[in-house]
C-alpha cells in the first residue's frame, strides 16, 4: 500500500508540471479496455501479470470548467478470486459504477492533457458482497482532434470491505460533443472585451488603448490625417511630415512652421527660417550692378562677375567662379546659387546642407531618403513588441523576430542611425528605474549588434528612466505603456 501511495503522489508532481489544453466541449463518451488487478493488493505479487484480467468500461463525461471534469464510468470485468474460502484461485465477474471528478492541469497550445482523479464507487461481485470503493489516480489525454484523445488511467481502489483493494488501469477513447463551452471565447469576442476605446484594436496590442484611432495607427488618434499619430505629433493640428514631428514646412525652405520666424517665405537656417534681410540683398553700395550680397568688392567698382575690377585678382581655388570670401565650399566646385557648392546627388539641395549627399532624397528629410511609413509602423509597433522578464533586462524569446525586423529596416537606410531609448514607470526607486532602463536599452543594442550583425557605430543607446512618460503612472494601463523602449531612425 505504502509503495502505491508514494507512486501516485510523485507522478503527480511530475503530471502537474506538464503543459496542456482544456478541451472545451461540454460532453464526452468513452470507451476503455481495462487491466484489472485484484490480487497484488491483497497478498499477490504486482509483477504476477499473469493474475491480471481484462474487463471493460464505458464513461460519460461532464465538463464543468477549464480544469475540472465529472466523469460517470460503468465497469464490467473478470477478476481473480483469492477468496480463503477455497483452496485454489478461481476467476468471478464484478460490475461497478463511479462517480469521479478530474482535476486537469491547463495551458494552452499544447497536445497531451495530464488530469489527477479521485471518486466514489460501488462494486458488485457474482461470488461475494456489494463493496464501496475509493478510487484515485492519475491520466493523460493525448489529443488526435479538437474533440478526440486517446485516454490512459491509472487509479488504485480502496475498498471498504476486506481483501477487496485492487488496482485498475485503462487504455481507450475519449469523444467530446456539444457545443464549445461559453468560457472558451473565440478570439474575437475576446478582443471586444478587451478593447477599452472600442477602435477594433485589443487593449493588448493597442498603443492608446484609452483613445479611439485608426488600425493603421495601432490604435492612436490623429487629428491632422497627417498619417503621424498624435502623441508624437508637435503640430496636432496641423498636417505635417513626419521628418518634421508632424509639422508643416509650408515654404519648402527644409525648416518646419514650428521651428520658422518666417513660415510662408523661404529662408535660411542661419536666420532663424527667415530670408536674408532686404538691404543686404538690394543694395549696391559701389553700382556695379552686383548686389552687395554677391559682390566680392562691394565698395569698389568691379568690371567682373564677382564684382571686382578685373585689374584685381580674386581668389577663386576651386575655379567655379565663386571667389573663396564667398565660396561656402571653396575647395569643391560648385553652383552660385548654392553658395559655390556642389549638388552631388542632383536632389536640389547643396552638400553643405545635405545630410544625405551622395543619395537623392527630400528637402523634408534633409536630403536624406524618407522612411516609408510600413517601416515607422514596425518601429511604433516594436516599442510594445519588445519586452523582458519582469524587474530584469534580460529579453524574452518573443522579443527576437521584432528586433530582427528592426535590423532589416536599418539595412534599408544605410543613411541612417538607430537610437534606442529605455523608459520605465515610476514603481520603485527612481535610481533603479534609470538604471534599468538603460540596461533594457542596452540588451537592444547588443542583440542587434551581436545577433542580427548591425555595426555598433550606426546604434547608440541611452535610458531616460521615468522621465519622459507617455501616459498616466495613476494605473495599470498607463503605467504599461510607459513601460517601452523606443528605436529612432536618424539621418547619419
Amino acid at each position: 500500500m505504502k509503495q502505491v501511495v508514494l507512486i501516485f503522489f510523485f507522478t503527480t508532481i511530475l503530471l502537474s508540471s506538464i503543459e496542456a489544453q482544456n478541451p472545451s466541449y461540454p460532453y464526452g463518451l468513452s470507451f476503455k479496455s481495462l487491466f484489472m488487478d485484484y490480487q497484488s493488493q491483497n497478498g499477490g505479487t504486482i509483477t504476477d501479470f499473469g493474475a491480471y484480467h481484462h474487463g471493460f468500461e464505458i464513461g460519460l463525461h461532464k465538463n464543468i470548467n477549464e480544469n475540472i471534469n465529472l466523469v460517470l464510468p460503468i465497469k464490467a470485468g473478470v477478476v481473480t478470486s483469492h477468496d480463503q474460502r477455497f483452496e485454489n484461485c478461481f476467476h468471478k465477474k464484478v460490475y461497478g459504477a463511479d462517480i469521479q471528478g478530474q482535476y486537469q492541469f491547463y495551458k494552452p497550445d499544447t497536445k497531451v492533457i495530464p488530469y489527477v482523479m479521485a471518486g466514489l464507487g460501488g462494486v458488485l461481485e457474482e461470488e461475494g458482497d456489494f463493496n464501496i470503493q475509493i478510487p484515485f489516480g492519475v491520466g493523460l489525454n493525448f489529443k488526435i482532434k479538437d474533440n478526440a484523445y486517446i485516454n490512459w488511467q491509472s487509479e488504485y481502489r480502496y475498498a471498504l470491505a476486506d481483501d477487496r483493494n485492487n488496482l485498475h488501469h485503462g487504455l481507450g477513447f475519449v469523444y467530446l460533443f456539444g457545443q464549445p463551452n461559453a468560457m472558451e471565447k473565440t478570439i474575437e469576442e475576446e478582443v471586444e472585451a478587451m478593447d477599452s476605446d472600442g477602435d477594433g484594436l485589443a487593449d493588448e496590442i493597442d498603443l492608446c488603448p484609452q483613445m479611439a484611432g485608426p488600425v493603421a495607427l495601432k490604435g492612436c488618434p490623429d487629428k491632422d490625417n497627417d498619417g503621424i499619430p498624435d502623441y508624437r505629433d508637435d503640430c496636432p493640428e496641423l498636417a505635417g511630415i513626419g521628418i518634421f514631428k508632424g509639422c508643416p514646412d509650408s515654404d519648402g525652405d527644409g525648416i518646419s512652421d514650428s521651428d520658422d520666424e518666417c513660415p510662408n517665405k523661404a529662408g535660411v537656417k542661419e536666420n532663424n527660417g527667415c530670408p536674408p534681410a532686404a538691404e543686404a540683398i538690394d543694395t549696391d553700395r559701389d553700382g556695379d550692378g552686383v548686389p552687395d550680397k554677391m559682390d566680392s568688392c562691394p565698395d569698389l567698382k568691379g568690371d567682373g562677375p564677382n564684382g571686382c575690377p578685373k585689374a584685381i585678382a580674386v581668389s577663386d581655388r576651386d575655379g567655379d567662379g565663386v571667389p573663396d570670401s564667398s565660396d561656402k565650399c571653396p575647395n569643391s566646385p560648385g553652383i552660385a546659387s548654392f553658395g559655390g557648392c556642389p549638388d552631388s546627388d542632383g536632389d536640389g539641395i547643396d552638400d553643405s546642407r545635405d545630410r544625405c549627399p551622395d543619395t537623392p532624397g527630400t528637402v523634408a528629410a534633409n536630403g536624406c531618403p524618407e522612411i516609408a511609413r510600413n517601416d515607422l509602423s514596425a518601429l511604433e509597433v516594436a516599442m510594445r513588441a519588445v519586452s523582458f522578464d519582469t524587474g530584469k533586462a534580460t529579453l524574452t524569446s518573443e522579443s527576437y523576430p521584432v528586433l530582427n525586423q528592426i535590423g532589416q529596416i536599418l539595412n534599408k537606410y544605410p543613411n541612417y542611425n538607430l537610437v534606442i531609448e529605455g523608459h520605465t514607470d515610476n514603481v520603485g526607486s527612481a535610481i533603479n528605474n534609470q538604471l534599468l532602463s538603460e540596461r533594457r536599452a542596452q540588451a537592444c543594442y547588443q542583440y542587434l549588434r551581436d545577433r542580427v550583425f548591425i555595426s555598433g557605430d550606426r546604434m547608440t543607446h541611452t535610458g531616460y528612466g521615468e522621465s519622459r512618460p507617455v501616459s498616466s503612472n495613476d494605473n495599470i494601463q498607463g503605467r504599461r505603456l510607459n513601460r517601452r523602449v523606443v528605436f529612432n531612425l536618424v539621418p547619419r
